[in-house]
């Protein structure tokens, strides 16, 4: 059968659908949001699969938008820079901004899910669980969903279908079978992930330093360490997927203990539970993909990791799906009432089109440039962040953005603190990082830079960031 007409309909409820229905539910829609997987809040989901992430500026403001970041407040944990472990124990802190006030958040995925959700359903807004997408038809709008308890199947026909649905997204994979000229590049790291932990200690006190990202970095493999609300550390290793120091390689439990005793003896002596963590969680891949168009017609969007999903290096996969809510608002509302009405008929689906059109053009490139930011990011957390020279740069950066903040911001702060367009933090990052190997080479302390040069080279080759700024 087909159910009523629904105003929009978002396919996948984990964090961009239920922020973006908020959203829409306040400008007047009618929305229905779907999700495949049951209620985390009634059913635990397996383990494994819950990598904590790293909200920050972008994020930050589209939760303010929805008004809901006052409620994000007690399950975020503010963390002020990078705790890099050596083998040897020695640790070394490396804030993230030029101040106190330049913080990322860790905060679980399940727990934003959680309160966004919950959020959501306050606010008017109906999810329904255990539906999963098995189709969606271009023609005539139609989403096919089945109930994975009952196995009935029904179809919706909602004026306007976004696919919130993650990496796996259906609705894009509907997209690719329609479109004739759909394309998709996914690619995949020769690396993967598992999750760990660090239980808390005694009066479930963190055992390590509470407002840091701990980085265990060791050339061609890494082990990170963000803090949860309850004391605990949720800890990622990362390692090529076979050869040598590999996860195939990891075989036994002699195998693991014996290599964690090599490349991190800190964290074993807080991990009683490793042996039992690693064998009972998979190890997860991690893909980049890009596709294009986003939509079709004015019937369909894909947003977020469906359209664009990045590995997580940067911190960005989340702010970025976040920001892509805020652009289309924006656009939204500046296209007025009119273009917010019920969407239905021609005349409705030619303004939905014009606004798909307008926001893929307006955020493509920038989605493109934090994938490639956080390829790069990932050889930095990798392999620099122990390397001196490297620290050396950074205090570099941090002298040079407190003489000239109008012109110079580092690539990191750039796109963790401030909202400058993605690409724009790409393209003056490479430029930034040229001045750096200038003005860095042969010299050791930030006392010997030679501020004549750096001035000359940054009226030079940086313009004004003025408005960007705050964009």
């Amino acid at each position: 059968m087909i159910s009523a007409k629904a105003d929009i309909t978002l396919v996948g409820s984990g964090l961009a659908g239920p922020l973006l229905a908020i959203e829409l539910k306040k400008r007047g829609h009618g929305v229905k949001l779907y999700e495949r997987r049951p209620d985390m809040r009634k059913v635990k989901i397996s383990a494994g699969r819950s990598i904590n992430l790293a909200l920050s500026t972008r994020g930050i403001h589209a939760l303010r938008a929805a008004g809901v970041w006052g409620e994000m407040q007690p399950i975020i944990i503010p963390m002020r820079g990078r705790m890099m472990h050596s083998t040897a124990g020695e640790l070394t802190f490396m804030p993230y901004g030029k101040d106190e006030t330049e913080v990322i958040h860790s905060i679980s995925r399940a727990e934003l899910n959680i309160a966004l959700m919950n959020a959501a359903e306050t606010r008017g807004v109906s999810i329904e669980f255990n539906q999963r997408c098995t189709g969606y038809d271009a023609r005539t709008g139609e989403v096919r969903l089945r109930d994975e308890e009952s196995g009935d199947e029904r179809v919706v026909e909602p004026g306007v279908t976004i696919g919130t649905d993650g990496a796996v997204s259906a609705i894009r994979l509907a997209m690719q079978v329609t479109l004739p000229r759909f394309n998709l590049s996914q690619q995949y790291l020769d690396y993967g992930y598992k999750e760990l932990t660090i239980p808390a200690g005694a009066d479930s006190r963190h055992q390590l330093e509470k407002n840091a990202l701990h980085i265990w970095p060791r050339g061609n493999l890494m082990l990170i360490a963000l803090p949860n609300i309850d004391g605990t550390f949720g800890c990622i290793l990362f390692l090529p997927f076979e050869g040598k120091g590999s996860f195939a390689e990891l075989d036994s439990d002699a195998k693991v203990r014996a290599f964690f005793e090599a490349q991190f003896p800190d964290a074993l002596r807080l991990m009683p539970g490793l042996l039992e963590n690693y064998n009972a969680n998979p190890v997860g891949a991690m893909v980049t993909i890009r596709c294009s168009p986003w939509h079709m017609e004015g019937r369909a969007l894909l947003l977020g990791d469906a359209a664009h999903a990045i590995v997580p290096f940067f911190g960005q996969g989340l702010n970025a799906a976040f920001e892509d809510i805020t652009v289309l608002l924006e656009m939204l509302d500046r296209r007025g009432r009119d273009a917010r009405a019920t969407a239905g008929g021609d005349a409705g689906a030619t303004r939905w089109r014009q606004l798909f059109e307008e926001f893929e053009v307006a955020r493509k490139q920038n989605t493109d440039a934090i994938a490639d930011l956080a390829l790069e990011n990932f050889v930095e957390m990798r392999d620099k962040v122990a390397d001196p020279r490297f620290l050396f740069r950074k205090k570099v950066e941090l002298a040079l953005e407190a003489r000239y903040p109008g012109h110079f911001v580092p690539k990191y702060a750039m796109v963790t603190f401030h909202r400058l367009p993605y690409a724009v933090a790409l393209s003056r990052g490479r430029v930034q990082d040229r001045m750096l190997g200038e003005l860095c080479a042969g010299i050791e302390r930030v006392e010997e830079l030679d501020w004549e040069r750096a001035e000359a080279l940054i009226q030079r080759e940086l313009a004004p960031l003025g408005e960007l700024q705050n964009a």
